[in-house]
């Protein structure tokens, strides 16, 4: 690993062979609000965000801070009953998705959100569920400290060309930060 941050807990490793991955500790909420505040600006129409982790683990309140930071006026919730959620913001709208109940990419094909997809950043909570719907996408697994309950590790691995850019752009911005 090498450290990308005078910050002492985010780091670049390479641990997924040809594919690129990052790694931040957040050693409380205030820091995980940061990791969202520092992708955020990052990301763009189409991209897919797919998060991972136990139950209560900090997936809603990543994409609240993260869709907070995009500027939205809009309550956010966890979209655990609904499916999905649609945020409105200034720049580009927030997809955001709990695959929790779906049982695989056919069941999220037939939501029929192609076009929100397309248009929006899609953020999708238990998204290994469904991540073969997806060619391009950047995966953030969220993995708790069984010493400290407020401590989050993110585990940001990128899976194609586009998040690969996204990942390198974090990189930088964390560097710069």
């Amino acid at each position: 690993m090498v450290l990308v941050s005078n910050r002492s807990n985010l780091y670049l490793s390479d641990l997924e062979g040809d594919r690129l991955q990052f790694e931040v500790t957040a050693e409380n909420e205030a820091e995980t609000a940061w990791v969202a505040t520092v992708l955020s600006p990052l990301l763009q129409a189409g991209d897919i965000v797919l998060l991972d982790g136990v139950l209560a683990s900090g997936k809603t309140f990543f994409v609240r801070k993260l869709v907070e930071t995009l500027g939205t006026e809009d309550e956010i919730s966890s979209p655990t009953y609904a499916i999905a959620n649609i945020y409105k913001c200034p720049s580009v709208d927030v997809l955001h998705v709990d695959a929790y109940r779906l049982e695989n990419e056919k069941d999220f094909y037939n939501l029929g959100l192609e076009l929100e997809v397309e248009g929006s950043i899609c953020m999708i909570e238990w998204g290994s569920r469904i991540q073969e719907a997806f060619d391009d996408f950047l995966k953030i697994s969220i993995k708790l400290n069984a010493k400290s309950i407020d401590e989050r590790v993110f585990v940001m691995t990128a899976h194609g060309s586009r998040a690969t850019v996204l990942l390198q752009s974090l990189k930088i911005r964390c560097q710069s930060v």
